[in-house]
């Protein structure tokens, strides 16, 4: 089982808010997922990002590969 940690989608149509999740890369994009480890808001001004470093990291651990824009969030906000 290959497990990925991404983005997501929910909110409106033109108005996205991302839910950061733990899913088998099997399954689709808003689908089934194991769990919710974070939110991120990019319709803010700052965008607003809130993870559960401990759960990221305990995740990655075992195995977890973040997709490139989780990553990429994960290094802005100090969780790898």
């Amino acid at each position: 089982m290959a497990v990925k940690i991404r983005l997501r989608r929910m909110g409106a149509k033109k108005s996205p808010f991302y839910r950061i999740v733990v899913a088998d890369s099997r399954f689709p994009r808003d689908g089934r997922f194991i769990e919710e480890i974070g939110y991120y808001d990019p319709m803010k001004e700052p965008s607003e990002v809130k993870v559960d470093p401990e759960k990221a990291k305990k995740w990655i651990q075992n195995g977890a590969q973040p997709t490139d824009t989780v990553k990429a969030l994960f290094k802005k906000h100090g969780v790898i």
